[in-house]
């Protein structure tokens, strides 16, 4: 399996199960993913950079993410989870640590009132901040979601490929809009997660939604993500077999670089 020096995996989580957990959370972990675990999985494929993202189930407590950061010695950059109670103040202290953007994972829950002034407050800091926002939600909710947080003026990152639902089969036109909208919107989409939308593994399916994905929004949109530790579907894959997806789907070494090294080393900063 090839892969281009400086890769680097822009969807990872890490926790402890005695952590805080947030109330009405769709999953309670019953193990550590910690950042030594992770770092060795990086370490076994070469992968230079890791992104931190905040795990749903710990809420806007990002402390632990912060302390994973700040261990991390500038190898991983972060994403948090806040709310309309966070300060500029508490953002711009989560950046100096490497948080570089929010995850609105909205999976199960209503789409907040993104244009409402307490919500457009937040989001401009963001902006200054230079972060971006990153979108998990049903493909079917995107119209309602990323129109708002372009009308703030953000930039967005849409979380495995708009979580289409291939469970049946690989009805492509789900990703219709999100090439669409994306294509003349500040938007990248993470080819990660391939587990989560089809009902087994499916080489020839996620090779023609990433396939789609470069063709009408153009490699340099695209990002990948091993989604470790796969929470919820810790039996079902492993970094290996999500890069195999990746390497086996795009055989263009130039293409491949893009993803994997030139888009997520700029985008984040590293």
């Amino acid at each position: 399996m090839y892969l281009p020096s400086g890769s680097v995996d822009t969807h990872a989580h890490v926790f402890e199960p005695t952590l805080a957990m947030e109330s009405g959370r769709r999953y309670t972990p019953e193990y550590s993913a910690t950042l030594e675990s992770y770092f060795s999985r990086l370490d076994s494929f070469g992968l230079k950079h890791g992104v931190l993202v905040q795990p749903s189930f710990l809420g806007t407590n990002n402390d632990f993410l912060v302390s994973a950061l700040l261990a991390s010695g500038g190898r991983c950059k972060g994403v948090a989870v806040v709310d309309t109670g966070f300060t500029a103040e508490q953002l711009v202290q989560l950046k100096k640590v490497g948080v570089e953007g929010v995850r609105l994972n909205l999976f199960g829950r209503a789409v907040p009132p993104l244009g409402e002034p307490r919500w457009r407050q937040i989001l401009s800091v963001v902006n200054e901040l230079n972060w971006h926002v990153e979108v998990h939600c049903p493909w079917t909710q995107l119209p309602d979601v990323l129109p708002q947080l372009h009308e703030a003026g953000c930039r967005v990152v849409v979380d495995h490929l708009g979580r289409p639902d291939f469970t049946e089969h690989t009805d492509l036109a789900q990703l219709d809009y999100l090439c669409d909208y994306g294509r003349k919107t500040p938007t990248w989409v993470k080819v990660s997660g391939a587990y989560r939308l089809w009902s087994q593994p499916d080489q020839a399916g996620y090779g023609a939604a990433v396939g789609r994905l470069i063709s009408r929004l153009g490699p340099s949109r695209l990002m990948w993500g091993s989604d470790w530790p796969h929470t919820q579907h810790e039996s079902l894959t492993t970094i290996s077999e999500a890069l195999l997806l990746l390497t086996r789907s795009v055989t263009d070494r130039e293409v491949l670089e893009q993803i994997l090294v030139r888009t997520p080393q700029t985008f984040f900063d590293f």
